[in-house]
C-alpha cells in the first residue's frame, strides 16, 4: 500500500534540478514579409523578364540553320543529317536558359534584405516570362537573320532559320532559378535567411 503521508522539506533543501532548457526563452520565429517585398518583387520579375530579349538574340546567332533543297511546288526537303539541327536548336536554347537561370538565382540571392519566398516566386515567374519572350524574339531574330531575299529555283539549297518546336524549353530557366535559390537557402541555415544582417 502506498504511503500517502506528506513529505517534509527543510527550507535549505533543494529538490531535483530541472533542465535549463525549460526556462530559456526562444526568439520568435521570423514570419514571411509580404508587403515590404511586393514592390521589389515586381521589379525583380520585370528585370528578369527583359533578359529574354538578349537571350533570344544570342540563341538566333548560336542555333544552327537547317539546309534544305527546293523541290517542285515549293517543297523543302532537308539534306542528309540536316534534320538533326531541329534538336540542336532546342538544346542550345535549353542550355542558354539553364545558364541564365543559374545566374538569376545567384543574383537574386545576393539581394540579402529581400530574401524569402516572395522574391523567389517573382524570380521564377520572371524566368518563365524571360523564357517565353526569348522564344518569341529569338525566332523572329532568326527569321530575319536567315531571310531568303530572292526566289529560289528548283534544286537550290537554302538555309532554313532555326525554330523552337517544343515549349518544354520554357521550364529550364525558372527551374534552374528555383534550384539554385533553394540550394542557397538550405545552405544558409538561418531562420531569416540572413535578412537582418543586410
Amino acid at each position: 500500500m502506498a504511503d500517502s503521508s506528506p513529505v517534509r522539506t527543510t527550507p535549505g533543501a533543494r529538490g531535483p534540478e530541472l533542465p535549463a532548457v525549460l526556462f530559456t526563452r526562444r526568439p520568435p520565429r521570423p514570419r514571411v514579409i509580404v508587403k515590404a517585398d511586393l514592390l521589389p518583387a515586381v521589379s525583380v520579375l520585370s528585370l528578369i523578364g527583359v533578359v529574354g530579349i538578349p537571350l533570344g538574340w544570342l540563341w538566333s546567332r548560336l542555333a544552327p540553320a537547317e539546309h534544305v533543297r527546293v523541290f517542285d511546288a515549293g517543297q523543302l526537303i532537308p539534306l542528309q543529317l540536316e534534320s538533326w539541327h531541329r534538336f540542336d536548336g532546342l538544346a542550345v536554347y535549353a542550355l542558354l536558359g539553364f545558364a541564365a537561370g543559374l545566374v538569376t538565382g545567384v543574383g537574386v540571392w545576393m539581394l540579402r534584405e529581400r530574401r524569402g519566398p516572395v522574391v523567389l516566386v517573382a524570380a521564377v515567374l520572371g524566368g518563365l516570362l524571360a523564357a517565353w519572350l526569348g522564344t518569341q524574339i529569338g525566332v523572329a531574330f532568326a527569321n530575319s537573320h536567315y531571310a531568303v531575299t530572292t526566289t529560289p529555283a528548283v534544286g537550290d539549297v537554302i538555309a532554313r532559320a532555326p525554330r523552337i518546336e517544343s515549349m518544354w524549353v520554357l521550364v529550364t530557366q525558372p527551374l534552374a532559378t528555383a534550384l539554385v535559390y533553394g540550394l542557397l537557402a538550405g545552405w544558409n541555415g538561418r531562420d531569416d535567411l540572413g535578412r537582418r544582417l543586410g
